[in-house]
């Protein structure tokens, strides 16, 4: 699973004219589901993305996590995130989990967000949508759950 975490001022995702979520200062995570992955990769990204500390302490320091902001999240899916570009100017997608597995483990990394206390705004799994934010920073840390230890 990948994701990219951007520290935001604010942000809302729509889906034409409808508003989806928004959220104010927090993090906006857009999440890529990777063929392969499984329900622990769900979890330790959940877990890193809300430990991870990109804000800023009272020395002016980033040490302190979106928890500790009290912080919002903003959380799209985004299965562009594991274009293979290697080969011609085409990507491809092929590492990309098919849909129905894709949702459902992207659904598990926001519920495991939501049990820690943390507000969770989304986007539509699958639906084309505009995402609109506001850098802090700018802030954006790449992560990737098979590069991360587990346990």
């Amino acid at each position: 699973m990948k994701a990219v975490v951007q520290r935001v001022r604010r942000a809302e995702v729509r889906s034409g004219a409808e508003i989806l979520g928004s959220i104010d200062s927090g993090l906006v995570v857009f999440v890529g589901v990777e063929r392969g992955d499984a329900p622990s990769d769900a979890d330790g990204q959940a877990d890193k993305v809300a430990t991870l500390r990109i804000f800023a302490d009272e020395a002016g320091r980033m040490n302190r996590s979106v928890e500790d902001a009290r912080g919002g999240l903003l959380v799209v899916s985004q299965f562009t995130l594991l274009a293979n570009t290697r080969r011609g100017r085409r990507p491809s997608f092929e590492n990309a989990a098919a849909p129905a597995e894709a949702d459902a483990l992207y659904e598990r990394f926001v519920t495991a967000l939501r049990a820690r206390g943390l507000t969770v705004a989304t986007g539509r799994f699958g639906a084309m949508m505009e995402v609109l934010l506001v850098n802090d920073g700018p802030v954006t840390i790449v992560l990737d759950s098979r590069e991360t230890p587990r346990g």
